[in-house]
């Protein structure tokens, strides 16, 4: 799929599978590799698209972001630009938050909805999480940033497997780095995000889905968006932590789809 042209930018678009259109919508690294373990399976009944988000991967460069409904208008022209009238969305984390816009501004667009590891809005743990890894990336560097944010993303058993050496493990990582200025923007839209007097206006019939040993957005979040949807059902993991979607994939992805599928 070839770079699709969005307001200011293009961004990188892979489509796979075919049936009814299903968004997978990445967080707060934005890449479209995120969702490696859940675009096989689900393409066998959906025709899965994944984008990487401006600023990040092979999108444009360079692109900061002014908050979670800046990056929902990228993803609902992506859309008009794909021909997609409405599709399932699955957001992770800041892709929920995009979803949780979306769904407000634009409801005609979004069949089912799906929020992984996602909130409506932050409080005080939150907060003072997402302002200690800020001041790591400023006053630390990208190398640090990243180590702090795979850890608490991922749980040990998972990914001690994963890393063979100090050095391959943050060479991968630097290379998607954005840069500075880009992810500062990012982490500015996470702690923004507030749509806690809002959601209860969502309609869709939602998921709301994350694991009970999430540090970075806690089950109890999830819980949360869950009590104040109107149409939501809730599905808990034991384990997996932040990045469930790899760490328990094949639990997480047979969830999602009896929920799709159902």
């Amino acid at each position: 799929m070839p770079l699709v042209s969005v307001d200011d930018v293009e961004i990188y678009t892979e489509t796979h599978g075919q049936g009814p259109d299903l968004l997978l919508v990445a967080g707060l690294g934005g890449r479209h590799e995120f969702w490696a373990k859940q675009v096989s399976p689900l393409s066998e009944h959906f025709r899965v698209t994944v984008h990487d988000h401006r600023g990040v991967g092979r999108s444009t460069p360079d692109k900061c972001v002014v908050g979670a409904e800046h990056m929902a208008d990228d993803l609902i022209a992506l859309m008009d630009a794909l021909e997609i009238p409405n599709a399932h969305l699955l957001g992770h984390s800041t892709g929920g938050s995009i979803g949780q816009h979306i769904a407000l501004k634009a409801p005609k667009r979004i069949n089912k909805l799906v929020l992984s590891s996602s909130w409506a809005g932050p409080d005080a743990y939150f907060t003072q999480l997402f302002n200690s890894r800020r001041e790591v990336l400023i006053n630390c560097g990208p190398a640090a940033y990243l180590t702090m944010g795979t850890y608490l993303a991922t749980p040990s058993w998972y990914l001690q497997d994963q890393i063979e050496s100090t050095r391959s493990f943050l060479t991968d990582r630097l290379k998607a780095f954005p840069g500075l200025e880009v992810e500062l923007s990012r982490l500015a839209a996470v702690v923004a995000h507030d749509l806690r007097t809002h959601v209860h206006k969502i309609t869709h019939k939602t998921l709301t889905i994350g694991a009970k040993d999430d540090q970075i957005t806690p089950f109890k979040f999830t819980q949360e968006l869950a009590d104040k949807l109107p149409n939501a059902q809730l599905e808990i993991l034991q384990h997996g932590g932040h990045f469930a979607p790899m760490a328990s994939a094949d639990e997480y992805n047979a969830k999602v789809l009896n929920f799709l599928l159902g």
